[in-house]
């Protein structure tokens, strides 16, 4: 084998939703904080990012993981999301992966019962506490940044649905979250693309008639996701957030499930200490629960936690090589969907 360079993989996934981790192998990223690391990523060098993303050593159904040494005092380790549209400040299902790749791993020891962990992200400190057993995790339990909403009931105008209500959250990335009736879909498998593909669509609906700011960290300024909403005779949450360029999240959303709890609180449905299920559309769950209330620029915010479990099923190492005639990747539609002209 003719390698000039390797990075080496554990594959990781959360409720099915595929959260790969970088262990050793990548370059070194510009940048004094997380998050100038990963606006690095974003504004200037996306070519890690779009190596380890694209086809052929991807597919569109998965992140990537990128650890990083911490830059935020006191914190364990830091990572940055990867996804096929850009790099991410924070995800739910994604931290679970990264937190159960640390410890299982050996890069951070175990401590039983229970195990902390704090993560340096783009969008905080998360401070994450293990169950762990046996040398496993049972589960992992987030404390997400504080969560708040940026406007309720904002309507947008679109062609195929007419006027559609949405609720524009921030759980630790922006949501527009809409309840699923609202385009005449269940979530359910089966639906999956039909459901894919109108979530995009409105993503790109909202850029052009919402728009937001995080009042405390200014690169924070764009509506990541559309999660569709749906409500369960046991009292569950149906979650189903879509993802560039058209897929569905396999987990029930960390950061969706969050900014919906800021979303029930600030609604009057939720107060401090109690909980919710929030379950993906293949039938996965995560707790959800509202630990505190604090402010963020003034806003009412809730402190919420998420305790879900993943599971590492195998490892990789991906060849760098300068003969690779593909080495940013490639995507196309007969499985990223019509949309893959979006990406960048």
């Amino acid at each position: 084998m003719n390698w000039n360079r390797s990075i080496k993989l554990l594959q990781v996934h959360c409720q099915g939703e595929i959260g790969k981790v970088i262990m050793d192998g990548a370059p070194e990223i510009p940048g004094a904080t997380i998050l100038e690391k990963m606006n690095h990523i974003n504004e200037v060098d996306d070519s890690l990012r779009r190596f380890v993303t694209f086809e052929p050593r991807a597919n569109v159904a998965m992140s990537v993981n990128l650890l990083l040494p911490p830059t935020r005092q006191g914190a364990d380790a830091g990572f940055i999301v990867l996804q096929a549209d850009r790099a991410h400040p924070m995800s739910g299902s994604n931290c679970i992966c990264v937190v159960t790749a640390l410890l299982e791993s050996g890069r951070l020891p175990i401590t039983e019962p229970d195990t902390v962990v704090r993560l340096d992200t783009p969008a905080g400190l998360i401070v994450a506490r293990a169950r762990c057993s046996n040398g496993r995790c049972v589960s992992v339990s987030l404390d997400n940044v504080p969560c708040f909403v940026e406007v309720l009931d904002q309507t947008i105008e679109t062609p195929r649905w007419g006027t559609i209500k949405t609720d524009i959250a921030f759980g630790g990335v922006y949501y527009a979250i809409v309840d699923v009736e609202q385009i005449h879909l269940d979530i359910v498998p089966h639906n999956a693309r039909e459901l894919a593909e109108a979530g995009i669509e409105l993503k790109s609906l909202l850029a052009q008639q919402v728009s937001v700011q995080h009042p405390e960290i200014s690169t924070i300024n764009e509506i990541a996701y559309v999660m569709f909403r749906g409500r369960e005779a046991d009292g569950a949450v149906r979650t189903c957030t879509t993802l560039k360029p058209g897929r569905v999240d396999r987990s029930p959303c960390g950061t969706g499930s969050s900014a919906n709890l800021a979303v029930l609180y600030a609604r009057g449905e939720l107060a401090v200490g109690d909980s919710r299920k929030s379950r993906s559309i293949i039938g996965g769950e995560f707790l959800v629960e509202a630990i505190g209330k604090t402010t963020v620029g003034g806003r009412p915010a809730v402190l919420p936690r998420i305790t879900g479990q993943a599971w590492i099923y195998g490892a990789e190492e991906q060849c760098v090589d300068e003969s690779d005639p593909f080495p940013s990747g490639f995507a196309l539609s007969d499985t990223w969907g019509p949309q893959v002209d979006q990406l960048g």
